[in-house]
């Protein structure tokens, strides 16, 4: 049987406790303790209004509302290092989001869905495998399921959390596991069912965007309506997008196994394809040739030429379907030396030509026509 307490109550509690005591408790020991004292309510409390939005608000106006958000707790629940998704994610969402409680204990702990951390003011420690360190204002990290980590927020820090089921990417997410950038290859890795810790770091200089998205993100977890499950997964689809427009270039990758080097080298063949050779690329990073290349084949699937490859198709595509660039000046900025060899690539992977996909994509848009013409006569 659930029961019930706000967000600011059960924030004031754990604080209370602490001040008090100078001891810190766990999310579930809290819980228990409130049962004890009998200072939760078994009745549900009211849902947030399905019409409001949340992100204009300043940092002090959306903490009041958080406040304000309705926590439905389950007592008695035992404390162990592996936690499973049922535990935490309410059983009607794909996608939860919560303001990470401020003066907990240490805990270090695995569990079997994505979770996304934000800094959203403040800072706070950061422990994964057997690294440790500090997140600061902008920094976000994705981690991994069973991976081994824990969060430690600092007093007055706001850092909210994103937990996404695993099984939601196979449908809900789909189309982000078929991008040719290194968030969705950290998703595909996982999900194809490599049990490696992981983990992705971006960075992001201004913050207002990101907590405009999660704010409503949030709002829409505690909204109880027909839509609000759908809401919440747009605006994670948005938050996803701009991470990969916007700060793909800030990108950590962590693989407890092959160490952080082969993630810059990822980044590094991501953004400068065009003219990269594996030589250049082994030189700058200090490898032969043949264990570059072996690297390579063992965490992307696909030997370097068929990487980049993969990159420039991909590029040439979103330049076809979005832009009426000609046909060499894509070729050059995708890095092919003449358009004749661009052509023949392109028709290769495609099974037509740049120019054939080109017309084939428009035509497709000319044939929307919500409205005819309306003619002298017809009226």
């Amino acid at each position: 049987m659930p029961y019930y307490i706000t967000y600011g109550d059960f924030q004031y509690h754990l604080k209370e406790y602490y001040q008090r005591t100078g001891s810190r408790m766990q999310f579930p020991e809290m819980t228990d303790y409130l049962y004890y004292k009998g200072l939760l309510s078994d009745k549900p409390l009211p849902g947030l209004p399905a019409n409001k939005m949340y992100g204009s608000m300043s940092d002090e106006e959306f903490d009041k509302v958080m406040d304000s958000f309705v926590l439905a707790l389950t007592p008695n629940t035992s404390i162990t290092s592996k936690v499973d998704e049922s535990v935490i994610i309410p059983q009607t969402r794909d996608v939860f989001v919560i303001r990470h409680p401020r003066y907990t204990r240490p805990a270090p702990h695995i569990h079997n869905y994505f979770e996304i951390d934000f800094v959203a003011s403040g800072q706070c420690t950061f422990v994964f495998e057997n690294e440790k360190r500090t997140l600061k204002t902008g920094e976000l990290c994705i981690i991994a399921p069973h991976s081994r980590h824990d969060l430690t927020i600092d007093d007055e820090s706001t850092v909210f959390c994103i937990m996404i089921r695993k099984s939601t990417f196979n449908t809900t997410f789909f189309s982000l596991m078929s991008q040719k950038n290194l968030l969705s290859y950290f998703f595909r890795t996982i999900l194809q069912g490599d049990s490696h810790s992981n983990y992705l770091m971006f960075y992001s200089e201004d913050v207002v965007w990101l907590k405009n998205i999660i704010r409503n993100a949030m709002s829409e977890c505690y909204k109880r309506d027909a839509f609000s499950n759908n809401n919440c997964i747009s605006w994670i689809h948005l938050f996803f997008s701009h991470l990969i427009r916007d700060y793909s270039k800030t990108i950590q990758f962590y693989n407890y196994q092959m160490g952080t080097d082969f993630s810059l080298i990822l980044q590094y063949i991501q953004h400068n394809y065009q003219s990269l050779t594996l030589a250049s690329l082994a030189e700058f990073f200090h490898y032969s040739e043949p264990h570059l290349s072996t690297l390579i084949k063992q965490n992307t699937g696909c030997s370097f030429t068929t990487l980049v490859k993969q990159l420039r198709m991909a590029d040439a595509v979103s330049y076809l379907t979005n832009t009426q660039m000609k046909i060499s000046e894509i070729a050059e900025c995708i890095g092919y030396n003449s358009a004749d060899h661009f052509s023949r690539v392109f028709r290769a992977t495609h099974k037509m030509s740049p120019q054939e996909y080109r017309k084939k994509h428009q035509t497709q848009e000319e044939l929307f026509m919500p409205f005819e013409e309306i003619k002298e006569g017809n009226w």
